[in-house]
């Protein structure tokens, strides 16, 4: 027991430089406070003591804000950084090293029994108001975007973002990247930082197509230099304004 509660203060030096002292942690962290009455509720819901098992819980949400029903797995070291409004679900699996921000829900998509809620392996780090829905398995040292909707399964050290999630491919990046320099266009940052692929695709597909357009415009000057008629204009021409386009993306 006193072990464990030796890890779960370590971590929090490990993960929060705010962090000053032990009994800081121990006394004014409601990360720590929710799983150590988590670790009770569960032994009492093994040994089938529900309705005490769901009080125990009950108490540790009203305390931290926190709400972990007493039937999940919980592994050594995680670590809940804030807290509040984290939801993890009956049949969910955080597996040892994991790391939850505010606002994560472990959630099912399902009101059949049996396995309906994730399994995190270890060393995954979900990010603030990510929500991993369903009896899907985050791999081993993935991480999940902050407001991230996750949906299918995770593998290990993949990024997933955006909603609904999607997996980050740092190679792709770099060649979407050497790409847009080789064709003349600016990518608007297409780095693993960004928050969304899909937005990423649209800002490339809209910076090329300004590039096309100026192409284009520079073909028809050169065809009415060598005695080209000029093309009509279509009766209703649509104005394009990539700099609009571009900001109700982001």
């Amino acid at each position: 027991m006193f072990r464990r509660l030796r890890e779960d203060i370590s971590v929090v030096f490990e993960r929060d430089p705010a962090a000053r002292s032990s009994w800081e942690v121990l006394t004014l962290y409601p990360g720590v406070h929710a799983l150590l009455l988590h670790r009770l509720a569960h032994r009492l819901w093994a040994r089938k003591f529900k309705w005490l098992a769901r009080l125990v819980s009950f108490l540790g949400r009203w305390f931290t804000g926190i709400e972990i029903h007493p039937g999940a797995t919980i592994g050594r070291r995680v670590f809940i950084d804030h807290g509040m409004g984290v939801v993890v679900g009956e049949t969910a699996e955080i597996g040892d090293d994991c790391t939850l921000y505010h606002g994560v829900t472990l959630g099912g998509t399902s009101w059949k029994e049996g396995k309906r809620h994730p399994t995190l392996c270890a060393g995954v780090v979900v990010g603030a108001g990510a929500k991993i829905l369903g009896p899907l398995t985050v791999g081993r040292g993935a991480k999940i975007g902050s407001n991230a909707v996750v949906v299918k399964d995770v593998p290990e050290n993949a990024t997933a973002v955006g909603i609904p999630a999607r997996i980050l491919d740092p190679d792709q990046l770099k060649r979407r990247e050497r790409q847009a320099q080789k064709i003349g266009f600016s990518a608007y940052a297409i780095s693993e930082d960004m928050n969304d692929p899909v937005a990423k695709a649209v800002h490339a597909l809209l910076d090329h197509s300004v590039t096309v357009d100026h192409r284009i415009e520079a073909i028809m000057q050169q065809l009415q230099a060598l005695g080209a008629g000029a093309l009509e204009e279509p009766p209703e021409r649509l104005e394009f304004d990539v700099n609009y386009l571009n900001k109700i993306v982001d």
